[in-house]
Parts: C-alpha cells; sequence; structure tokens
C-alpha cells in the first residue's frame, strides 16, 4: 500500500483512508526522556514496587504530556493513535467508552467528534466531570448498566470502546482468561448497540489464545485487527483488538424494546 505523505507520516487505515497515526518524533522524545530522568528514593514504609511505580510515572513523557496537554490520563494518546490509525470517531457519532476512569479516553472521544457526537462512559470508580460526556458511576458487569447505558444514548451508538481491565495476579495465564472475559462481556454488549457499519475496540493481553473471541469479531465485523499504541508502554503485554464494519445479522439482532 502507497505510504501516508500527510503530515504524519503515518500507514493508510484499514478502511482505506489515509489517517497519520500521532507520533512523538525521535529526537523530542529523547529530550523529554532526558529530562524526566528522575530517581526516587526509597522511603521508610515504601514497598520497592511502589517506588518502581512512582519512578516510572515521573520518567513517563506521555505522562508529562497529559499533564500538558490536559488528559486526565496518558491513555488518551493510545486512542488518540488508534483513532488516527483505524477512523474510530467521526462527528457527530454515538461513542461508548467502558471502563471509562480517570476519563482520558471520553476527552479524546469528545474532541473527535468535534463535539457534535454523544459520549457516556461507565466506570464502577468516582470520575470528575469531563466536558461534554455524560458518566456513569457503575460496575459493567451490574445487571442495571445495560439498560442504564442505552437509555443514556437513546439509540443505536456508532462505535464501543473498552479500556476495561481486571487487576493483574501476576498469573500470565488467569490475568489473560480474565481480560479476554471483560472484553467478550464489551462485545456482547456492543452486538446489542452497535449502528450498522459501527466499530468496536477492546483491550486484550498478548499470548495465550483468544480465538473464539476473534472468531466472533470476524463474524461480526467486515474487517479485525490488532494493534499496540505506541503510548502502550513497551514492558506491558497489552494490545487491542479492533473490529470495523459492524454487520447486523439475525444472530446479533438487537432486542426490541
Amino acid at each position: 500500500m502507497p505510504k501516508n505523505k500527510g503530515k504524519g507520516g503515518g500507514k493508510p487505515n484499514a478502511l482505506g483512508g489515509e489517517m497519520p497515526i500521532r507520533k512523538m518524533k525521535p529526537d523530542a522524545k529523547k529530550v523529554a526522556d532526558r529530562e524526566l530522568t528522575v530517581k526516587v528514593k526509597t522511603a521508610r514504609g515504601r514497598k520497592i514496587g511502589s517506588k518502581l511505580w512512582l519512578e516510572r510515572q515521573l520518567n513517563d513523557p506521555f505522562v508529562a504530556r497529559a499533564k500538558k496537554e490536559g488528559y486526565k490520563s496518558r491513555a488518551a494518546y493510545k486512542l488518540i493513535e488508534l483513532d488516527d490509525k483505524f477512523g474510530l470517531l467521526k462527528p457527530g457519532g454515538r461513542i461508548v467508552d467502558l471502563g471509562a476512569a480517570p476519563g482520558g479516553w471520553c476527552q479524546v472521544a469528545w474532541q473527535r467528534t468535534k463535539g457534535t457526537g454523544q459520549v457516556v462512559g461507565i466506570d464502577y470508580l468516582e470520575m470528575e466531570d469531563v466536558p461534554g460526556a455524560q458518566l456513569l458511576q457503575m460496575d459493567f458487569l451490574d445487571e442495571e448498566a445495560d439498560k442504564a447505558l442505552k437509555d443514556l444514548l437513546g439509540g443505536p451508538a456508532d462505535t464501543v470502546l473498552s479500556d476495561m481491565a481486571a487487576p493483574t495476579t501476576g498469573h500470565k495465564p488467569t490475568d489473560h482468561l480474565r481480560i479476554i472475559a471483560l472484553a467478550e462481556e464489551a462485545l456482547g454488549f456492543a452486538e446489542t448497540v452497535l449502528a450498522p457499519g459501527g466499530s468496536f475496540v477492546a483491550k486484550v493481553l498478548q499470548g495465550g489464545s483468544e480465538k473464539q473471541l476473534l472468531d466472533r469479531l470476524k463474524r461480526n465485523f467486515e474487517k479485525v485487527a490488532h494493534a499496540k499504541p505506541e503510548a502502550s508502554r513497551s514492558d506491558s503485554a497489552e494490545m487491542y483488538v479492533v473490529g470495523m464494519g459492524f454487520r447486523r445479522t439475525s444472530a446479533n439482532q438487537a432486542p426490541q424494546d
């Protein structure tokens, strides 16, 4: 495929459009990394794991960028990259963000829909308000959550996003099964609410089997892809599955009210 010659220098996206992936320029990233090299002393009572986490946060260029640019978390840049690559967020679109706290993805969704769409986020954690977004403090797995989300939407969604992740145990097979289970729950919701042609994004972990999830995505979407944004930490196994071009069939027909 021809390379995108636009300002961003990205590859053509999976839908055939040219949407450059926003990246930090190598020189700028080196400067940011050098300027942010901070060592944290181990205070009395502070665990080594907490020290390493704090040190990583202080030295993370995406954390610094998020603070400077007003995003609620570094995760905002993951969605920016995914949208640049796949064209998920369009003006006037209805967007659902599952596992929305602290709200960085809702911010990006509202910006990318040019303030003309509808953004609904849900998380069991308390969130500060996000301008333009409607937020629910509920566990997505609660029985009432499905109806509450659909009531707020008031119609079919154009994109369902899931950045949900269960607390890690350190046991890779267990952690993988937990995050795949969340992705499948998110997909189940998407299948009942997405408009034809809609998109779906969910976080998964590299390694292990996700065949059942991928087979289901391939049945219900015209195109399916994997992506690991540059904003994902290099030592993290997280990546994202992306479904584009939702196909409404009798098998996934949304229930009638």
